[in-house]
């Protein structure tokens, strides 16, 4: 069934009726538009509280409330409304204050059919595009809101609470941490929580990606001619962070020749582009990341001690997963929700005894590294839960050898390895009972009655 078009409403607000009525007319003949007349300022007003155009065109010269007066005070309570003016010519110098105060254009009467519809198109297609980008700007603020993001151990409520004090301020913040602990991931936090630099960039630079003669052009841009191929002039990541954010993750693999450049950046706010003599000033918070220890660094002189504490001026060091356990379930249960959706598929909890394995691995690549393993026990999966067969060998093997090393008893340990080695021939045989016996050369009872001691998917043949 087809859905019709929703019309664009638009209140037309003039005090002439012969001029509202031949506005309406013509407008009506689109069809794409709902056309509601109002004959004052107040009469506007009203109608704004009671119902949302989609677009106002209205007249400069009214009684009463003008035309400017009008839009001050529709701005005030719904700044998104494009307002289109309609002016004589003599008052143009109106017209012009009223684009400062937020119209969106203003037309000269009288004007053509074509003008008219022209400037009415383009400004719904502007509120259409400023209204997608609030609600894009809205959804990345939940999105990295601090709530949002998993931790509810005490180092990471930590965390939160040193970020939380310094959102909105200026200081540069240094994030240090293993290698997927997700640095990045509390940089756009640390961006899009902030009240000012929020609606702006967040440009992120790996700085471990370029090699040291592209990285000064990609960090400050240059100049066409500067070196050979810069066949154009290029906006280097600085200018196209102006008024947010720049995130330079692994900053501790910078060169020591563009560690200069960049204490001078972070000291001056100013940097002239490669081959370039123009002196460009921004205004860009600098947030850096880092999984090496910069103290060793700077001992053995690899990194700039000055530089250092330019950038440290607040320290955060993000724990690694073994150090959150408490974590790892709520992570896991996250990305098993996250790739069952991706994947289409009714998986709806982990094992125990799965959970178990990863509660005892400690997870060398992190959070990243066990969001792939879920990612891939989800891909595997052929029942309702995730199994241990189904996660990585790494997990398996190390978990499994802590599992059984905390076993008090001979019992308890064989009993794991019959399980574990049972669940894998069901797996590689996909189920079948007749099959799995001959692999392990057990008859098909016992295979049916510890698969369903262990609570192992099974079908019969």
């Amino acid at each position: 069934m087809e859905t019709k078009e929703r019309k664009a409403a638009i209140l037309v607000v003039d005090d002439d009726k012969n001029i509202s009525k031949m506005i309406e007319a013509t407008l009506k003949k689109e069809k794409r538009f709902d056309i509601v007349t109002a004959l004052s300022g107040e009469a506007c007003l009203k109608f704004i509280r009671e119902t949302i155009p989609d677009l106002v065109l209205m007249d400069i010269q009214m009684p009463g409330i003008d035309g400017i007066e009008t839009l001050k005070r529709i701005k005030g309570e719904n700044s998104l409304i494009p307002v289109i003016m309609m002016t004589a010519h003599g008052t143009i110098e109106r017209a012009v204050e009223s684009m400062k105060l937020g119209a969106y254009d203003f037309l000269t009467k009288p004007f053509a059919r074509d003008r008219l519809l022209v400037t009415i198109n383009n400004a719904l297609l502007n509120s259409s595009l400023r209204r997608q980008v609030d609600e894009l700007r809205s959804e990345l603020r939940t999105k990295y809101a601090y709530e949002n993001i998993i931790g509810q151990s005490g180092v990471m409520q930590d965390v939160f609470r040193s970020l939380e004090k310094i959102v909105n301020s200026n200081v540069t913040v240094l994030i240090q941490g293993e290698s997927g602990t997700g640095k990045e991931l509390i940089a756009r936090a640390v961006h899009y929580q902030s009240r000012t630099r929020s609606t702006k960039p967040f440009v992120a630079v790996n700085c471990s990606a370029l090699p040291e003669s592209l990285l000064e052009s990609e960090l400050f841009g240059h100049e066409k001619g500067s070196f050979t191929g810069a066949t154009a002039r290029r906006i280097g990541k600085f200018e196209q962070a102006n008024g947010g954010t720049i995130f330079l993750d692994e900053i501790g693999l910078m060169s020591q020749a563009t560690q200069s450049k960049l204490l001078r950046v972070l000291q001056e706010r100013e940097f002239e582009r490669v081959g370039g003599n123009e002196l460009i000033k921004v205004d860009v918070r600098v947030i850096s990341a880092t999984n090496r220890d910069l103290e060793e660094a700077m001992k053995a002189g690899e990194f700039r001690e000055d530089l250092y504490y330019r950038i440290s001026v607040f320290p955060i060091k993000l724990p690694p997963l073994r150090e959150r356990k408490e974590d790892i379930h709520l992570l896991a249960a996250h990305f098993l929700k996250k790739y069952s959706e991706a994947e289409k598929k009714n998986i709806h909890g982990i094992n125990g005894d799965s959970l178990d394995l990863m509660m005892a691995y400690n997870w060398p690549g992190n959070v990243r590294e066990l969001e792939n393993s879920m990612e891939r026990a989800v891909v595997l999966a052929n029942g309702p839960e995730i199994m241990a067969g189904d996660l990585p060998a790494a997990v398996r093997a190390l978990g499994e050898k802590r599992i059984y090393e905390s076993d008090s008893t001979l019992s308890g340990w064989i009993e794991k390895l019959e399980e574990e080695a049972l669940r894998q021939a069901l797996l590689e045989c996909e189920g079948n009972i007749s099959k799995t016996a001959k692999k392990l050369g057990i008859g098909r009872a016992t295979i049916y009655r510890k698969a369903k001691k262990y609570g192992l998917p099974m079908v019969k043949s």
